[in-house]
């Protein structure tokens, strides 16, 4: 009998050890990003032992950071029950209050998870920190609050210090993450996740070639650690992005270890779903519809598969699906909706709503318009993306659509075609008007144009041609002193280019048409000044007919 209760004892004891490795190899599979292999492990822990509390609350947190929250609730209430660590399912409660934004339940939930605490504890203080972090609404100023308690217990614990690093590096405090990222490795050189930020920081400071060697640098110490290709993938991509002469080589880099990052998880869906999303940064549409087709074969009822289809449909030339798509995504209330979603469902009615011989559907228009709206409202430097749609319709001459996609990028300073949108804005809108064959001049419309090249006077005061547009808008306003002031302004800023600029045919012709519509504007007030500028006129061009008649007019 004592043999057996020493027998017995000895199994627990085993067991203790094999689920304290599985939980490891667990945490292991979730910092490469091999979730399934965690799922699976965690989950064969819990068969073995459902009472578990910590293999709970860490299978719940992997399905709470994939966004499946039933899963994570059923875990977490799992935990709660279990006979060791059940503290720790409190912290995922806590982070589904946070998700909800009710501030008060969560610091309910976290105080239960630390109220029984040791003294030299502070795993829970870490996953706390972490929950403030990961939550939809981040709050990094209690993630570092709870880190550091963290860290007032242990100094070095490396862990602490990698998750302190995640929230100064969420809150923008570049200087204090990298101290910390640093002191983590080398706390624990096995940490390869700290070192990996490292060169993350590097490559958000657009420090592309160095992050690139920080990366290389963590490959050199396992070259089998996932995510480093990921972050390397990343980089490319964005180096390409900005640096249109190398986009080639690195979109196809980004490429290359972006299927590596792949080749070293589990390709499981939702690292599929991960190359999905890649591949729509890429603007790999052809290869997405491939992937969103299998993914369907696989999994027909995960809704982000939707989106994918809708995306590819679009760039591919399928507005239909699209459409369809996209609205199937949006419509279940529980999907997390972002801006591109509401883009490509804008963009696709906009395609419908307009032929490419002219035509358009006002009401597809606008309809996609009310959708682009809300593309924004989530996500504002998507009217980065507006700028070619826009120039598109102004191409085919349908100004007022052109304006109406183009004035959406032009109060957003911080967007790159921020000039661009403002020029096209305002030219489409005073085109709408000029080739108006009946009806008023749009007042309003007209006083937003001119306001658009306000602003690029504002960002580009050498930009000549905004005062031009702005004498021609108010040439069609009918306001005498304004076309002069503004045809004016015009013909001071060009001449302050110089001689060369002044001998080009076309500022030739602008300055004949400035000279002609100053005179115009003087011939009922000031006739000598009138004659002045249609002489002006003819001393560039003699054989102008309307400066010549307005001259024997005038006398």
């Amino acid at each position: 009998m004592n043999k057996f209760k020493i027998f017995s004892l000895a199994l627990v004891a085993s067991a203790t050890v094999v689920k304290a490795q599985d939980i490891k190899e667990a945490k292991k599979a979730i910092d490469a990003e091999q979730f399934q292999k965690a799922k699976s492990l965690l989950k064969s822990i819990i068969k073995a032992k459902p009472s578990d509390g910590e293999a709970n609350f860490v299978l719940g947190n992997v399905y709470l950071n994939q966004a499946i929250i039933d899963s994570a609730k059923i875990y977490f209430a799992n935990g709660l029950q279990a006979s060791d660590k059940k503290n720790l399912s409190y912290i995922g409660l806590g982070q589904l209050d946070l998700d909800a934004k009710n501030a008060t339940a969560a610091q309910a939930n976290f105080g239960l998870a630390i109220k029984d605490m040791k003294r030299k504890d502070v795993e829970e203080f870490i996953y706390i920190g972490r929950a403030y972090m990961n939550s939809t609404s981040p709050d990094y100023v209690n993630a570092v609050a709870n880190l550091k308690r963290a860290l007032a217990i242990d100094p070095q614990n490396a862990t602490a210090l990698l998750a302190i690093g995640d929230a100064y590096y969420g809150a923008n405090n570049q200087n204090d993450a990298y101290k910390a990222y640093r002191d983590a490795f080398t706390a624990d050189p096995t940490l390869l996740r700290a070192k990996m930020q490292l060169g993350v920081l590097l490559k958000g400071a657009k420090s592309y070639d160095e992050a690139i060697k920080s990366f290389n640098e963590v490959i050199a110490l396992n070259a089998s650690y996932g995510p480093v290709y990921r972050e390397l993938a990343e980089t490319y991509y964005k180096w390409g992005r900005n640096k249109p002469s190398t986009s080639k080589v690195n979109m196809q880099n980004a490429i290359t270890n972006y299927e590596k990052y792949l080749s070293l998880t589990d390709y499981s869906l939702d690292s599929k779903m991960r190359h999905a999303d890649f591949l729509i940064l890429v603007k790999d549409y052809k290869s997405l519809e491939t992937v969103a087709n299998k993914m369907i074969a696989e999994d027909k009822v995960n809704p982000r598969i939707f989106r994918y289809l809708g995306y590819a449909a679009y760039e591919n030339g399928n507005v239909d699906v699209a459409i369809k798509s996209i609205e199937d995504y949006i419509k279940v209330p529980s999907n997390k909706v972002i801006g591109r979603d509401y883009l490509y469902l804008g963009l696709s009615k906009i395609k419908k709503g307009t032929t490419a011989e002219g035509a358009v559907d006002q009401t597809s228009f606008d309809a996609g318009v009310a959708d682009i709206k809300k593309a924004i409202e989530l996500e504002p430097l998507v009217v980065e993306e507006l700028g070619d749609l826009g120039k598109a319709l102004f191409g085919k001459k349908q100004f007022a659509q052109a304006a109406a996609i183009l004035e959406f990028g032009t109060t957003n300073k911080e967007s790159k075609n921020y000039l661009d949108d403002n020029i096209y804005y305002g030219i489409a809108l005073y085109y709408a008007n000029a080739n108006k064959t009946n009806g008023a001049a749009d007042a309003v419309a007209l006083g937003k144009a001119e306001a658009a090249f306000d602003r690029i006077l504002e960002a580009s005061p050498s930009y000549s041609e905004a005062y031009l547009y702005k004498g021609r808008i108010n040439n069609l306003l009918e306001k005498d002193d304004l076309i002069i002031k503004n045809y004016e302004e015009y013909i001071t800023s060009i001449t302050a280019k110089g001689a060369e600029e002044l001998a080009k045919p076309a500022t030739v012709k602008k300055l004949v048409e400035a000279y002609n519509s100053i005179g115009a504007s003087y011939a009922n007030t000031d006739k000598v000044k009138a004659v002045e500028y249609f002489n002006k006129t003819l001393a560039l061009d003699p054989a102008n007919a309307y400066a010549s008649q307005s001259v024997k007019a005038l006398k």
